[in-house]
């Protein structure tokens, strides 16, 4: 009876204890998060990104939640309208995005009496990528007019001989930027062809040229960088990166980090951070950090070229400087 009655009570102690130590803990969190009030550098946010600049922000948030350990940046990789569509209904205060904002939208937050300030971070290129079996691995621009048009839809129209048949022509997918660019760029006024095929992501377009020899694939140019490679000279080998001409008698050039900043590859973009931070907040701070000396860094390594680069290369600016 002594023994039932001291395990009862022991369990009855350990019980309190617990629950003691459960409502201490939640004390303490709610008290920390009290702390941490929302700075250039402390804080939560989301953002909004286009899934084509993924692999550049990834590494830009990991950097800075270690530089700066009260701040937490949690991202939405989607397409790029979804993005501007996030920022637009105020779901987020910081989109990254390939365009500026249109008047209409600009206006829409100017009523709302919300300033937005942009700022450009990179210059980015639109790749085109085939199976590595593929021998046809040049390519000119008016050629992939002509793919996305519709205009061409086999192999053998463009290289006479071809037996790969039909050409599968990929982007990541509705309503991306690679979507628009070809629409913008590549289409001049035409209706983007019916036939072409959307995946889900720009990791899934690799995966699909990789298994099927008569595909085509647009992506963003930091999805297919060697990263072994620090030199930047070399692309992976689970594709094979066409080389693309300005037209017929020109050069055909790969979206090499030298020939994207020299402007001899001809399909590039720019790269936006775009906010309405009213109050000099985190999402202000992170953007500070992009553009400083080690975010800068940081996009030079991923294969494309960095906007500032009199500040990556030759100066540090801290995230407390001035915007």
């Amino acid at each position: 009876m002594n023994n039932k009655w001291i395990l009862f009570s022991i369990t009855v102690l350990a019980a309190s204890l617990t629950f003691a130590s459960c409502s201490s803990c939640q004390g303490e969190k709610e008290t920390g998060e009290r702390k941490v009030k929302e700075t250039i550098t402390s804080g939560v946010i989301n953002i909004s990104c286009d899934e084509s600049f993924e692999p550049i922000m990834e590494q830009e948030i990991m950097v800075f939640e270690a530089l700066y350990p009260k701040a937490s940046i949690i991202p939405y990789y989607v397409s790029e309208v979804d993005a501007l569509n996030m920022l637009l209904k105020d779901s987020v205060r910081l989109a990254i995005a390939t365009r500026p904002l249109t008047p209409q939208e600009e206006a829409s937050f100017k009523s709302r009496q919300l300033r937005v300030r942009t700022v450009q971070i990179a210059l980015d290129a639109i790749a085109f990528i085939v199976n590595k079996n593929n021998k046809h691995d040049e390519i000119s621009v008016d050629d992939l007019s002509k793919i996305v048009t519709g205009e061409v839809t086999r192999w053998n129209q463009l290289y006479p001989g071809s037996s790969l048949g039909e050409i599968k022509f990929v982007f990541d997918k509705q309503g991306s930027s690679s979507m628009r660019y070809a629409i913008d760029s590549l289409c001049h006024g035409k209706p983007l062809y019916t036939g072409l095929y959307a995946r889900k992501s720009n990791q899934a377009v690799i995966d699909y040229v990789a298994q099927t020899p008569n595909s085509i694939g647009v992506i963003g140019a930091s999805w297919i960088g060697n990263k072994a490679d620090s030199t930047n000279t070399s692309f992976t080998d689970v594709v094979k990166v066409m080389a693309v001409r300005k037209a017929e008698g020109f050069a055909a050039y790969k979206p090499y980090q030298y020939y994207i900043a020299t402007g001899d590859y001809p399909l590039t973009r720019p790269i936006y951070m775009i906010t309405t931070d009213p109050r000099n907040g985190l999402p202000t701070g992170f953007i500070k950090f992009v553009s400083s000396q080690k975010g800068q860094l940081i996009i030079f390594k991923t294969a494309i070229v960095p906007w500032q680069t009199n500040i990556a290369l030759k100066r540090d600016v801290s995230v407390t400087d001035a915007f």
